[in-house]
C-alpha cells in the first residue's frame, strides 16, 4: 500500500506546466514607457466602447446576463452568424481552456505547432492530456507535419493562423486541407486572434469551414484591434453540440457586464476598426523595411507584430537587445520560451514608439550607449 501524502497532490500534469509569463510591462524610473510585448493596439478602444463601459458604473451591484446574449447577438450580426452557435469567454484564453477540458481526457494528445500559442501546451497538460508538438517550415505550420502526428489519442489539433509569435499563416487552402485531413472525432481549433490584421486574399478565419462541418471551432478576441484587452473578452464559433457541450461545462457568469456592453459597442464601430487596420498596415510595412535595413531579419507578418531576429554574424543577442532597448523604455517580447530565443516580437506601436525602436536599434547595432 503506497503511503499517503503528507499534503494535497495536483493532478498528474499540473507540475509539468511552466506558468505563462505575460510581455514585460515596466520602464527604467523617470524613462517614458512604450509597450510594445503584448500586442496590444496604439490606437486604443472605440469611443464608443468607453462611453458603454461607463454606462456600466451604476449598476455594480447586479449580476450579468450569463448568456452575454446582446454580445452574441452583435457578434452574429456582424458576421452573418447564428447567435446561438456561439459562446463568449474572458478572453479567447478561456475559451482555448474550456474546449480542452471539455474535449481531453487523461492520456488524450493534443497537437500544436512548435511555435504555437503556450496556452495551448498549457491547457493540455491542465486537462491531463499529453501534448504534441510537431515541427513547422519555415516559421509556419506544415500541415503534412501536423497529419503526420496524428494517433488514435488524438482528441485535439490547434491552429494558430496567423501565428503568434512568428506573424505567419497558413492559406485558406492549406486549412481546408488539414481539415480534410484529420478523423471526423478529432476537433480543429482554429484560433484567430489576429484574423481582422490580415489581408491577403488566400486567407480566411475559418467561419465557413465552421459553418460547415461537425469538428471545427474557431475562436477570436477583443483583445487586440478592439482593444479591450483588460476587459479579458472573447468569443467562440462553433457546431451546436460544440456549444451545448461547453456552455454545460463553463462558468455561469464568465464574462462581466463591462465587457458585454464595451464588446456590444467595439464590434459596431466598424470606423474605429478600419483606422486601427490603416495604422497598422502603414506602419508595419515601414517598420518591417527600416529593421531590415539595419541588417536584422523580420520574419513577414500579416499581424500586428513583427519577430525581429538577431543572427549570430551580427555579434549581437537577443537578450543583449532586449536589456538595451528596455533601458529607453522600449519594451519588446522576449520569446525564448517559444523556441526563438534569438528573436525578439516587436508589437506595431505609434509612429513615435515605432521610430524611436528603429533608432535605438541602430544604437544598439553600432555600438552606442
Amino acid at each position: 500500500m503506497a503511503t499517503p501524502a503528507s499534503r494535497p497532490v495536483p493532478r498528474p500534469g499540473v507540475l509539468d506546466i511552466e506558468a505563462y509569463v505575460p510581455g514585460k510591462s515596466t520602464a527604467p524610473a523617470g524613462v517614458k514607457l512604450h509597450k510594445l510585448s503584448s500586442n496590444e493596439t496604439p490606437l486604443g478602444p472605440s469611443p464608443k466602447a468607453i462611453a458603454a463601459f461607463d454606462s456600466l458604473k451604476g449598476k455594480l451591484e447586479l449580476y450579468p446576463d450569463g448568456s452575454a446574449t446582446k454580445l452574441r447577438e452583435a457578434i452574429a450580426s456582424r458576421y452573418g452568424l447564428d447567435p446561438a452557435r456561439l459562446v463568449c469567454g474572458s478572453g479567447s484564453d478561456e475559451l482555448l481552456q474550456l474546449v480542452t477540458k471539455t474535449y481531453l481526457g487523461d492520456d488524450d494528445e493534443g497537437i500544436f505547432t512548435e511555435h504555437g500559442f503556450l496556452v495551448y501546451r498549457i491547457a493540455i497538460l491542465a486537462a491531463g492530456g499529453k501534448p504534441v508538438v510537431v515541427p513547422e517550415a519555415n516559421l509556419t505550420a506544415d500541415v503534412d507535419a501536423i497529419l503526420k502526428a496524428v494517433t488514435p489519442r488524438t482528441k485535439i489539433v490547434f491552429l494558430a493562423n496567423p501565428n503568434n509569435p512568428t506573424g505567419t499563416y497558413l492559406p485558406f487552402e492549406e486549412v481546408k486541407r488539414l481539415h480534410a485531413g484529420l478523423p471526423s472525432d478529432v476537433l480543429l481549433v482554429l484560433d484567430a486572434a489576429y484574423a481582422e490584421y490580415v489581408r491577403r486574399n488566400d486567407y480566411a478565419s475559418g467561419l465557413e469551414l465552421v459553418a460547415t462541418n461537425e469538428n471545427v471551432v474557431m475562436a477570436r478576441t477583443f483583445s487586440k484591434i478592439y482593444g479591450l484587452a483588460n476587459l479579458r473578452l472573447g468569443w467562440l464559433y462553433g457546431p451546436a453540440h460544440v456549444i451545448d457541450a461547453l456552455n454545460r461545462v463553463r462558468g455561469p457568469f464568465n464574462v462581466n457586464g463591462a465587457a458585454i456592453e464595451a464588446g456590444t459597442a467595439a464590434i459596431a464601430d466598424e470606423a474605429h476598426v478600419a483606422a486601427a487596420l490603416q495604422h497598422n498596415e502603414t506602419w508595419l510595412a515601414w517598420t518591417t523595411a527600416e529593421v531590415e535595413r539595419l541588417g536584422l531579419t523580420v520574419t513577414p507578418s500579416v499581424g500586428n507584430f513583427i519577430l525581429i531576429h538577431f543572427p549570430k554574424t551580427s555579434g549581437k543577442t537577443a537578450k543583449e537587445a532586449d536589456a538595451f532597448l528596455s533601458q529607453r523604455g522600449l519594451i519588446l517580447r522576449s520569446v525564448g520560451a517559444y523556441g526563438l530565443p534569438d528573436a525578439l516580437r516587436m508589437t506595431i506601436g505609434s509612429e513615435e514608439a515605432n521610430r524611436l525602436v528603429v533608432a535605438a536599434l541602430g544604437d544598439f547595432l553600432a555600438g552606442k550607449q
